[in-house]
């Protein structure tokens, strides 16, 4: 497997497809609010992968492109997102759209803008909105602290998860850097519940989990069984849970 970020996620897809929570329609309202997102702006998502993000924008009506490099998450999106005409795939990155200049009013990253190019891409952002538009990136972070089967999912993690950069990797602690001054941060709770197969395909979903073939692979499914069963609600689900982090400027 190319440890490349946009072949990261190429042998991931179904359980990306399948496990991966999607975000608070808060994150709509407050753009909505705040940066005058209307249903007529057209949205560039970057790094759409399996479309999670940019369906929430569709869902408002606007039109949305989805600059995508990776083949496998690319295909995915266009299948979940094949029932909306306003939605553009395209095989892009941040550093290379392959939009024209001043072509969208909202740049929009879900999960992604840590893979980005930090020098090359800004520019390029910058290039393809309008002026006045906002960028607004948004990531789901696990709530760790936030419950005893949250504590225990994150040692696992720590335990067996591959390079795993810190909870705050580079690109996001940086942010406010990057989009420079007036970024505006927002934080919202987003929780998923899960059975033990979705608690299972969740983990498998992360890039940095050990897959089938790794020695690591069996032991770390069975602390995660261990976990849930401690954890188990009357219903046999356990809850996930996440802060939703947008931060956004407008340029």
């Amino acid at each position: 497997m190319s440890h490349h970020p946009t072949q990261r996620f190429s042998n991931r897809v179904k359980n990306y497809v399948k496990y991966r929570p999607s975000y608070p329609t808060a994150v709509v309202d407050c753009l909505q609010d705040e940066c005058g997102l209307v249903e007529t702006a057209v949205i560039a998502d970057i790094g759409s992968g399996t479309g999670i993000l940019a369906r929430l924008f569709l869902q408002n009506g606007n039109r949305v492109l989805g600059i995508e490099p990776n083949k496998e998450m690319r295909e995915a999106g266009e299948a979940y997102l094949a029932e909306f005409a306003n939605f553009t795939s395209l095989n892009g990155t941040a550093e290379a759209t392959t939009l024209p200049d001043d072509s969208v009013d909202f740049v929009t990253a879900g999960q992604a803008a840590h893979w980005f190019d930090k020098e090359k891409s800004l520019p390029e952002l910058q290039r393809i909105l309008k002026p006045g538009g906002t960028i607004a990136f948004v990531w789901n972070t696990m709530a760790f602290g936030d419950s005893p089967f949250m504590r225990g999912y994150e040692q696992i993690t720590l335990r067996y998860f591959d390079g795993k950069p810190s909870r705050k990797n580079e690109m996001r602690g940086n942010v406010m850097a990057y989009l420079g001054e007036g970024t505006q941060v927002r934080h919202f709770a987003c929780e998923q519940q899960f059975d033990l197969p979705g608690i299972t395909g969740r983990l498998l979903s992360t890039s940095y989990a050990p897959l089938a073939d790794d020695p690591r692979h069996g032991p770390m499914l069975a602390e995660l069984a261990g976990l849930f069963a401690e954890n188990v609600d009357e219903n046999g689900r356990i809850r996930f849970l996440y802060t939703t982090e947008l931060y956004f400027r407008q340029f």
